[in-house]
């Protein structure tokens, strides 16, 4: 099991930016693919983004392609997800999860989550 922990959340306005932190415990985080998860009010937990083991490959959900990069630096065993260009929609918990070899897009393939960090775009 490794720990995640998120930073970075916070409330923005329409069309700002925000930097999410991903942070792992353990210095085997590079084995790990990771990926964001998002819930808004009322809705079921949905994908955003993963990157593989190195940063090789990525992918992001529809509602991010062109606003979200995802990136990490496996030194600092940290994940991180950029956005821009932030909506209201976008306004959700958002959680980084891990799992051993290759990333997917579904929530039951993690098992190891972190606790979430609120983000909140006004109009």
């Amino acid at each position: 099991q490794v720990q995640l922990v998120e930073t970075g959340g916070g409330l923005v306005q329409a069309g700002d930016s925000l930097r999410l932190s991903c942070t792992a415990s353990e210095s085997t985080f590079s084995m790990y693919s990771v990926a964001w998860f998002r819930q808004g009010p009322g809705k079921e937990r949905e994908f955003v983004a993963a990157i593989s083991q190195r940063g090789y490959s990525r992918s992001y959900a529809d509602s991010g392609k062109g606003r979200f990069t995802i990136s990490r630096d496996n030194a600092k065993n940290t994940v991180y997800l950029q956005m821009n260009s932030l909506k209201p929609e976008d306004t959700a918990v958002y959680y980084c999860a891990a799992k051993l070899r290759d990333w997917t897009d579904s929530r039951t393939d993690y098992n190891n989550w972190g606790q979430g960090t609120q983000v909140t775009v006004s109009s």
